[in-house]
């Protein structure tokens, strides 16, 4: 029976990314487990309209004190100090929009059963957070269909209807309302859960207890 991991996330989260390379790493150094590794929706804040916020005047927002300032400039530090040892090339100074990402938790979904989440969630991470692409906007989104050799004509027309709203909306409600409020998240059989974008060591760990611990059957 493999180790289902459920990876919580946001596509404008930047621990994020990061945590997907790591999970994906831990998974590389537990060749012995058998592991699925599935990603969920979580929009870190749903308030945003559908259309998107100027970026730079949100963050002014959200970090409004010299103290809550001086918090982001070291976060983003470390965010690009990490994502030099993983090779993530952060470039925070390209992002100018600030999307709603519910759409394109939708286009990951898609690719999900087309077995391509993770194409479609490493294709995302670089047009936000390398590129400054708004991937909020449909034009984007279907663009980055294509890369990953999805139909870009059918996720085109999907993203013109509420298809699988209600799904994303319902997965995010779940998960909201079985505690988490941070991101990301790794959720292992439904049993037991790691937050944070924690070390690939500490991953392969968690994974392996999983492993061990698998779910009673049911009678």
């Amino acid at each position: 029976m493999p180790v289902v991991i459920e990876m919580v996330s946001d596509l404008v989260c930047p621990w994020c990314w990061l945590g997907k390379r790591r999970i994906e790493t831990a998974i590389a150094m537990v060749p012995d487990v058998e592991v699925e590794l599935l990603f969920r929706p979580y929009e870190l804040d749903p308030s945003i309209p559908a259309g998107g916020v100027d970026y730079k005047e949100y963050m002014r927002k959200a970090f409004s004190s010299p103290e809550a300032k001086e918090r982001s400039g070291a976060m983003r530090q470390a965010l690009i100090d990490y994502g030099e040892a993983e090779d993530i090339p952060y470039r925070f100074d390209e992002i100018t929009w600030r999307p709603n990402s519910l759409d394109a938790h939708r286009l990951v979904h898609w690719a999900q059963g087309q077995k391509k989440g993770a194409a479609a969630k490493e294709a995302l991470f670089r047009a936000f957070f390398h590129d400054g692409r708004d991937i909020g906007d449909h034009g984007v989104l279907v663009d980055i269909a294509r890369q990953i050799d999805l139909d870009p004509t059918i996720v085109a027309d999907l993203l013109s209807t509420d298809a699988d709203v209600v799904t994303v909306r319902a997965e995010e409600k779940y998960f909201r309302e079985v505690g988490i409020t941070g991101v990301p998240t790794y959720i292992a059989n439904r049993q037991f859960a790691a937050q944070g974008a924690e070390t690939p060591e500490k991953l392969a760990r968690f994974i392996r207890h999983a492993a061990e611990h698998p779910p009673a059957e049911s009678a």
